[in-house]
């Protein structure tokens, strides 16, 4: 039996069931639940914040480095279910562009944060290092090169708020914490619980949205709990391309044959995180999640006829089996699950952590309404494309302890840890009819060729000194030390300090020096696809190869085995707080980072070229792989400044401003290898240097009011995203795309208790991007018009409702 059989055979329906089991037993149990415990005050969350520190208590404002916490509040303040479009939707700094037509780009979408690639970021859950995805983003969409974390597997039911820190970390978490580092925090304790339903759909009557959503505690014993959210989803697809006008003799000529716009989507997810008490010092942890995201996304039309091979002026058709054209569909499956278990406690005066993190992604690519052209007429229209994983296994063992110390007005923290990790990526091939000659058209799918497993393994320690040194001033330094089996040992520094010139006025700012490790994906994804470039003004298919650095193709193109990314970090920012109920900060940062690795531009080889690697058995015309390109340097400020108006009645209206501006230049570009300059190719070409330079907005605003008067709730914001610039490989063709402004309102009602209606609009005023002018902008005759680099995206306006249970 075939892969693709067996794949085709698997239900979704246990998955989902499991998970709506769930969701009804969180509503149909609250009785069993605890009683909901007293929460909080508004605004006392923010104040304490446990990211980037390993002193007790530690307040915002009394952080060295920039904080944002966004709360459950928060992240349900929008129309979106996505976690990377709510953070984007929250925080200047952070962009997420709705990549399509970008092959699994679609399914997996990467968020960069202030400007750098997507996989410079941390992510943390309850502080604990999350895996990154299997999907490597290769197409021309933004963070092209990077296998980032996937957010968008985080359900927002299960986050009881999310720390967002701004500022370099790889001495205190190691590798990618370059930009920041975003740590989620999951909904715990046994108390309440809550449940919703939402609908909605776009202003065009597409992009329906359906999702059910819960979270709800227990005991366990009398000594512990476990909560369990879930969240099961449907989201249909969007449509914004334009009729095909490009040729008469099409049998659907004139008519909108490509779907272009988000993909259709089905996640299904479910998230357990649980605590016991074994005794007076030691308490055992656990939490984990499981989930699987269907999503259909199209590849470029085909049009009915090609050109003749022996005579430019004629047509032929494609192929029989799809005499009117067809639209290739992506169809792939993402499984994502991991389990993180430990014991903490406190023994001898020192708080300690020991823990085992295991999670995995694993991406599944069938490919349907599509042929392999090599097959002729036999070709089947359904294919097996292969699949990625990426593994990861940590251990983590971590004490903290306060010592005090005369000189001081407060207790130094010393913090000590070692972690030991290891990491492992495995390409699955696909079916034969899926590679064979040309392959299936859409994408191609992975040889026996590209197949394997590779894996390595780090171990690391660390040491985080903290202090109070007088009432004014504290601060902390921080070193690290790692060592990789594949590439050797690198040590990260930082220091940090806070001086409050009054109780109003402080400044604060960091030094330090950082790295990111070659993922295994940048080290050793392999593959040959059809790729679209621009040649001679026409948007044209090429048979490309993607090639490991340590393949004989990419030695032979002047490839080198990869080096880590060396980053310094430098920030200053002054805090103002008068009063409890107006809050600022500025914040300046500058970002060098030595030897970053993109992925290659385009290579379009010469006819001497393409006869060498045709010899080593990929017979290609064109090529690409990671390299260490370039050094880079990224400035910028961050603004955010908060106030709340205590009204009459205990209404209240809270105000937030917040404004990032970003820059990122070239320093340096590393020697061009030189059988590439003897052919007249650049390895890093104007385009590659661009899109990561000015391809994402230079700055972006928000002006945020909520207004809470009696059981009512009215929420607005306005988002100006800045000018960006999409890059071609015709300098000529390149296109800058003016400021966007973007309004979004909601509005709630509470009916007692444990009721709660939403209904909002996101994209009020119904903005677009400026259409892409040109059909060498990849415009294609106006079937594609708007550019997938728009950081709001181009689905227009968007209306939605949700109802809400709580207990």
């Amino acid at each position: 039996m075939s892969s693709s059989t067996v794949r085709s055979q698997l239900p979704a329906l246990p998955v989902k069931t499991v998970i709506a089991a769930s969701l009804i037993a969180c509503f149909s149990l609250p009785m069993q639940a605890q009683a909901q415990q007293e929460l909080p005050a508004e605004g006392e969350l923010q104040s304490v914040v446990v990211t980037g520190t390993f002193a007790k208590n530690r307040r915002t404002i009394d952080s060295e480095s920039p904080i944002d916490i966004l709360t459950s509040r928060d992240l349900q303040s929008t129309g979106s279910a996505e976690l990377a479009t709510v953070l984007a939707r929250l925080l200047p700094s952070l962009n997420f562009a709705r990549a399509t037509g970008a092959d699994a780009s679609d399914a997996v979408r990467p968020a960069q944060l202030r400007g750098l690639s997507p996989d410079q970021t941390l992510v943390l859950v309850n502080g604990k290092r999350r895996y990154t995805s299997a999907v490597v983003n290769v197409n021309g969409s933004l963070g092209r090169g990077s296998a980032p974390v996937d957010l968008n597997a985080i359900p927002l039911a299960a986050i009881d708020h999310v720390e967002v820190l701004r500022d370099g970390a790889a001495a205190q978490y190691g590798s990618d914490a370059i930009a920041g580092v975003i740590n989620i925090i999951l909904k715990k304790g046994a108390a309440g619980g809550d449940i919703e339903v939402g609908y909605g759909q776009t202003q065009e009557r597409d992009g329906k949205q359906k999702s059910i959503k819960g979270s709800a505690g227990f005991k366990l014993g009398d000594d512990g709990w476990v909560r369990v959210s879930a969240e099961v989803a449907e989201r249909d697809p969007t449509n914004r391309a334009g009729a095909d006008f490009r040729n008469p003799l099409e049998p659907r000529y004139g008519k909108v044959n490509q779907r272009y716009g988000d993909p259709e989507s089905k996640p299904a997810t479910i998230f357990l995180n649980s605590e016991y008490r074994i005794n007076d010092s030691v308490d055992w942890y656990a939490f984990g999640n499981y989930g699987k995201r269907d999503t259909s996304a199209a590849a470029t039309w085909r049009t009915a006829l090609i050109p003749d091979p022996n005579n430019a002026k004629l047509f032929v058709q494609r192929t029989p089996l799809f005499p009117e054209g067809f639209l290739p569909l992506q169809n792939s499956t993402l499984t994502d699950q991991s389990l993180v278990t430990g014991l903490r406690g406190e023994a001898a005066g020192w708080r300690w952590d020991a823990s085992l993190n295991y999670g995995s992604n694993k991406f599944e690519l069938d490919l349907d309404n599509t042929v392999n052209q090599s097959l002729g007429a036999n070709s089947p229209t359904h294919f097996y494309a292969g699949s990625l994983k990426n593994e990861q296994t940590v251990f983590n063992l971590d004490a903290a302890r306060e010592f005090p110390v005369a000189a001081f007005s407060g207790p130094l923290t010393v913090a000590v840890g070692a972690e030991a990790r290891h990491e492992k990526y495995s390409i699955g091939a696909g079916d034969a009819a899926s590679y064979t000659g040309g392959g299936s058209q859409g994408f191609a799918g992975f040889r026996p060729a590209n197949a394997g497993s590779h894996s390595r393994h780090n171990e690391s320690i660390y040491v985080n000194l903290e202090a109070e040194a007088t009432k004014n001033l504290s601060g902390g330094v921080a070193l690290r030390h790692e060592r990789y089996s594949d590439f050797g040992s690198t040590t990260s520094a930082k220091g940090s300090a806070r001086y409050a010139f009054t109780d109003a006025l402080s400044l604060r700012g960091t030094v330090s020096s950082g790295f990111r490790a070659p993922s295994l994906a940048q080290q050793y994804y392999t593959i040959t696809t059809t790729n679209f470039q621009v040649v001679n003004g026409t948007n044209t298919a090429i048979e490309t190869g993607t090639f490991a650095v340590n393949t004989p193709q990419a030695r032979a193109l002047g490839a080198q085995d990869l080096k880590p990314e060396k980053a310094r970090n430098y920030s200053l920012g002054l805090q103002f707080q008068p009063n409890r109920n107006f809050t600022t900060s500025i914040d300046a940062y500058r970002i060098d980072i030595d030897n970053r690795i993109l992925f290659s531009a385009n290579l379009a080889l010469n006819d001497k070229l393409k006869s060498q690697l045709a010899a080593q058995g990929t017979p290609v015309g064109a090529a690409r792989y990671f390299t260490n390109a370039v050094d880079t340097r990224t400035e910028g400020v961050d603004i955010v400044s908060t106030y709340r108006i205590d009204l009459q009645d205990k209404n209240r209206l809270d105000l937030t401003a917040a404004y990032n501006h970003n820059k990122s230049t070239v320093q340096k570009i590393a020697d061009n290898p030189a059988i590439l300059t003897a052919n007249n190719l650049k390895l890093i070409d104007r385009q590659s240097i661009d899109r990561i330079t000015v391809a994402s907005p230079k700055d972006k605003f928000s002006l945020a009011a909520d207004y809470s008067f009696g059981i009512w709730n009215a929420h607005g914001v306005v988002t100006r995203y800045g000018s960006f610039t999409v890059p071609q490989n015709d300098v000529k063709l390149d296109q800058t795309y003016d400021p966007q402004w973007v309004l979004d309102l909601s509005g709630s009602v509470k009916l007692d208790k444990n009721w709660r209606l939403v209904a909002g609009i996101d994209n009020v005023t119904n903005r677009y991007p400026a259409q892409v002018t040109s059909n060498g902008n990849l415009n294609v005759n106006g079937t594609q018009p708007y550019s997938i680099f728009a950081p709001n995206g181009f689905n227009g306006r968007y209306y939605y409702a949700k109802a809400g249970y709580s207990w």
